[in-house]
């Protein structure tokens, strides 16, 4: 086998990585849409449930005060993640790692993975 040859092969094999590698970068930046998606879809499900119950009549939704304060609570919690997520929707990073600063370059799935704890 020839230098030439060898050489052939390698620049062959780089395109190929090359490839590989703007398909890993699509399928990355799939994977982030469908992960957001999901995450709006869960919050959008949560609201509209807590709508149905709000229309249900006064004496099916009585309940202890016990009840009432965790449902304020939660309340509370999901306005936390809906601004959470409106942050992250306007291009800022809020994970841990780089909070607050401007996302530059796509999806960060710390952010998006932080959105969709539970």
């Amino acid at each position: 086998m020839g230098k030439q040859e060898i050489f052939s092969q390698v620049s062959h094999i780089e395109e190929r990585i090359g490839d590989l590698h703007r398909d890993l970068i699509g399928l990355k930046e799939q994977l982030a849409s469908l992960i957001e998606e999901n995450h709006y879809l869960k919050v959008e499900n949560e609201n509209l449930r807590k709508r149905l119950d709000d229309d249900k009549p006064e004496d099916q939704t009585k309940q202890g005060s016990d009840i009432e304060k965790k449902d304020r609570q939660k309340q509370l919690l999901g306005e936390g993640y809906d601004n959470l997520a409106r942050l992250y929707q306007e291009g800022f990073h809020i994970c841990n790692t780089h909070y607050g600063s401007i996302r530059s370059d796509g999806d960060c799935l710390f952010c998006l993975s932080f959105l969709n704890q539970k």
